[in-house]
């Protein structure tokens, strides 16, 4: 999953492009799963509670479970020395 995204306020870098070295950077993976409604709204929420822009998410897609959703989220950040 390929996005293009602009770097925020926190230590969380997201990618931009691909010039930042792999080995200077943490990759963490937050993935929401439910059903269509559960899923919109958590991403709501955790918009209004600052933790991540609602199009930092990828596009829902269908889980395994055929009555669920998933959507996930991409982070990068620095490695502190």
């Amino acid at each position: 999953m390929s996005q293009e995204f602009l770097p925020d306020d926190n230590e969380f870098a997201r990618p931009n492009d691909d010039s930042a070295a792999e080995s200077e950077q943490d990759v963490v993976c937050v993935t929401v799963t439910g059903s269509p409604k559960g899923v919109r709204e958590t991403i709501l929420t955790l918009y209004r509670l600052g933790f991540a822009e609602v199009g930092d998410w990828s596009p829902v897609q269908r889980a395994a479970n055929p009555k669920q959703v998933m959507s996930v989220l991409i982070r990068r950040r620095k490695r502190k020395a």
